[in-house]
């Protein structure tokens, strides 16, 4: 279509107006919780809060972080992202790499061997034991290692690397003297960021959304990560607010005082667990989708 006709010029504004509509269903919700998180709980349970506050308040976020223990759940939620991101992509890139060449004796049985993990799992009660036995219960590690290997993330860089660099520059590399950790760090890993920026994000999320092991695995508070101390500081207002209503019904009176409802302090949760994505994800996003596309094909 010429950009002068009256045929383009109807489908730019349909274009626009679906991308308006697309971004209006995307951030109305974020909007929407972000003005239930500043907003007076007592306030917010009257309903008709849409995206902006009707009583600003930052109480809700106060709440959250009056306790002293979440700063150091926060640099545990950090140091988890950090390490068991670039351990996680160092696992994953080395491990696709390999399973890229042909003559790696073996290869059909190893990529069995990992696929049926993917769809049958041992449970929860024989991974306790096993991570008893190796001790790690109240460890740090308990947190990075069951995550380095992520099968579906080693064929999603391994497809990559087969469709987006070159055999015949490997072989060159390899020719010209270059050993295979040379080859796979300095010629295939600059030329796979796209996959890895992608990859990259998927792990950094997961380990940053993750407090459901911290529940089975971990008793030491110390190790409590940010996302399991938000957790209980919702259950604990939820359980103040339970004695309060009952106290109330009984002519009694109690003395704590709930000074957010559980419906702000989650709303101030999400905002506060998710403010770190948001942040990176424009970082990434240039690679992100070339990343899905070239390497999403198994």
């Amino acid at each position: 279509m010429k950009k002068s006709s009256t045929s383009y010029r109807i489908f730019n504004i349909v274009n626009w107006t679906f991308m308006f509509l697309i971004v209006v269903v995307c951030v109305f919700p974020y909007l929407h919780t972000l003005a239930k998180a500043l907003n007076d709980g007592n306030d917010t349970m009257l309903g008709g809060i849409t995206v902006y506050p009707r009583v600003l308040t930052f109480q809700n976020f106060q709440v959250l972080f009056e306790d002293i223990a979440m700063y150091k759940s926060f640099f545990v939620s950090v140091a988890r992202v950090v390490l068991g991101t670039v351990l996680g992509i160092v696992v994953q890139f080395s491990a696709a790499y390999a399973l890229t060449k042909t003559n790696l004796k073996g290869k059909k049985g190893i990529m069995l061997f990992f696929t049926i993990p993917m769809f049958f799992s041992g449970g929860m009660i024989p991974t306790y034991l096993l991570f008893v036995k190796i001790k790690l219960i109240n460890n740090f590690w308990v947190y990075i290692l069951p995550m380095l290997a992520s099968y579906y993330n080693v064929m999603v860089i391994r497809s990559f690397i087969s469709q987006s660099v070159p055999s015949g520059l490997m072989e060159a590399a390899s020719l010209d003297g270059a050993s295979e950790v040379r080859i796979l760090w300095q010629i295939v890993f600059p030329l796979s960021k796209a996959v890895l920026a992608t990859v990259a994000l998927w792990v950094a999320v997961g380990h940053w959304n993750a407090w459901t092991d911290t529940m089975y695995y971990v008793t030491d508070e110390s190790l409590f990560p940010l996302q399991y101390k938000l957790m209980q500081v919702v259950k604990e207002s939820e359980r103040l607010k339970v004695l309060i209503q009952e106290a109330a019904l009984k002519g009694e009176s109690v003395g704590a005082e709930v000074k957010s409802t559980p419906e702000s302090l989650v709303a101030a949760q999400v905002i506060i667990t998710t403010i770190p994505i948001v942040i990176l994800y424009p970082f990434l996003q240039k690679y992100f989708v070339k990343g899905v596309v070239l390497g999403a094909v198994k």
